[in-house]
């Protein structure tokens, strides 16, 4: 083939951004299905907005405990996108009865995730953009000092770690056919459980509030949050990013190396094919 005389790296690299363009393909194939869902969590999100400005609070309260549950909803859209799409990476392939041929490419197993991780972070972000476009026409959201920079920065970070998440989760549907995909779920029940997406941390019981200390959403959430509702700056909110670039640091190689380890298991046991 034409690119077999080139570098390994640029190999790679032409195999991630390969990887990231069938995920795109896919949503493009099954577009209405996720507008479809794409409606849903906004209808969701504005439900959430809805709830506090039935809070009987004054004014300017509502409009603030309103914006601090629009952006727990918002990030946490975005989040857990990139959560799903990446723990759904098996179930996918079983669907599409792509799975063997995928796992038989030369491309590593660090490609193939790197390249799905891509393709999430993009689709997360478009997502998200609408999502906040639409919630405006509805709310009035207490932004005028946000520091959008800022917030960016500690998503970026976040999404690194994050990923990590979805890789570890994405084993478990190697393990179990069966029952793994719902296993993924309570991973996700447990990160929107304990991070404080629609409350403070502080009302939780103690031993919930250390949990949500190794959550790289709680960081970001509250990272952001004081970026967006206090205009909070960057240097101002390294004691949310320096955790967020450990777990970076830690999670996405763990991720990639558990993958590998369920995916030897899977293929000794003959799982890859089996959907239940």
């Amino acid at each position: 083939m034409p690119h077999l005389g080139k570098p390994h790296w640029l190999r790679e690299l032409i195999a991630v951004w390969g990887f990231a363009q069938r995920n795109y393909y896919l949503t493009k194939r099954y577009f209405w299905w996720d507008l479809v869902w794409l409606v849903y969590t906004t209808a969701n999100a504005l439900s959430i907005g809805f709830i506090g400005v039935a809070a009987q609070q004054s004014a300017e309260t509502t409009s603030q405990f309103t914006t601090f549950l629009l952006i727990g909803t918002l990030i946490w859209s975005y989040l857990s996108m990139l959560f799903d799409i990446l723990s759904e990476t098996v179930s996918w392939e079983r669907w599409e009865g792509t799975i063997e041929y995928t796992f038989m490419s030369p491309a590593s197993r660090a490609t193939h995730l790197i390249g799905t991780s891509i393709y999430a972070v993009i689709y997360g972000i478009v997502r998200m953009i609408i999502m906040l476009v639409t919630i405006s026409l509805f709310f009035d959201l207490r932004l005028s000092d946000a520091n959008y920079g800022a917030a960016f920065v500690v998503l970026a970070v976040c999404s690194v770690s994050l990923v990590g998440f979805g890789m570890v989760a994405a084993v478990m549907p190697l393990l179990s056919p069966e029952k793994g995909q719902q296993v993924t779920f309570i991973f996700g029940s447990a990160l929107l459980l304990v991070s404080g997406i629609y409350y403070p941390i502080d009302v939780l019981p103690g031993w919930m509030q250390a949990l949500a200390k190794v959550s790289p959403v709680y960081y970001a959430l509250d990272g952001i949050r004081a970026a967006l509702m206090e205009g909070a700056a960057l240097g101002s909110l390294w004691r949310y990013i320096w955790p967020l670039i450990i777990m970076g640091a830690i999670f996405p190689p763990l991720g990639i190396w558990i993958f590998q380890q369920g995916e030897q298991f899977a293929k000794r046991t003959g799982r890859l094919k089996r959907s239940g």
